[in-house]
């Protein structure tokens, strides 16, 4: 069962999982169907660290799926202001230079704020913020493909160095960090973010809610 968050102003929803596993898709249905007057979601990507300082070839070689390419710390720091009914100016990072954009993304408080990302669980400070920590649970083949596609398609990425990061970082972070981290979830979902008795459940928490 899906626990039920204490009595707040905000309740704060992580979702996490392997890359490509389907936390984008699960947040952006939740408040599609909660409605967005209500619900805002935030991706831990725009929490990388900004490697503008670096030449791109240095920044194409970092390990993008270790606990420290994530500014951790100002994600939470954000949080905190959004729970106290401020707004943010949420950072907006382009995959393809690895950097940060100069400009950012005004966010206002919601009542409901669901966050994704792969390694929303692995951080201790992250996790105590969180109301309800929910895992993804999909197949690493599965994972696999989908990343292929995104990164080919919305990246321009070429199968082979897809393929290599995937073998020199993303499998290996997932066995050390992603994959051990689902044991702090309150809910684990399994087939991705079209599991719709898991969204009915999540939704019904959420509603009581607000």
């Amino acid at each position: 069962m899906v626990p039920t968050p204490k009595n707040k102003s905000t309740i704060i929803v992580g979702i996490a999982g392997a890359s490509g596993s389907g936390k984008s898709l699960l947040a952006k249905t939740i408040a599609n169907e909660l409605g967005h007057q209500d619900v805002v979601v935030i991706p831990e990507d725009a929490y990388y660290r900004d490697l503008g300082h670096l030449p791109f070839e240095q920044r194409a070689e970092q390990n993008f799926d270790h606990p420290n390419a994530f500014e951790h710390s100002l994600l939470c720091e954000h949080l905190e202001q959004l729970m106290k009914g401020e707004s943010i100016d949420m950072p907006i990072y382009d995959h393809n230079t690895h950097s940060r954009l100069q400009e950012s993304k005004k966010t206002e408080s919601h009542r409901v704020i669901v966050l994704e990302g792969i390694l929303l669980l692995v951080d201790s400070w992250l996790r105590d913020l969180l109301d309800i920590k929910i895992y993804i649970d999909t197949p690493l083949d599965v994972c696999l493909m989908r990343r292929i596609e995104r990164d080919m398609v919305e990246r321009s990425r070429s199968l082979s160095s897809v393929l290599l990061q995937y073998e020199k970082s993303v499998r290996p972070m997932f066995l050390q960090f992603v994959k051990p981290s689902k044991q702090h979830a309150d809910l684990l979902v399994p087939h991705g973010g079209r599991n719709r008795i898991a969204i009915e459940m999540i939704k019904t928490t959420l509603k009581e809610m607000i």
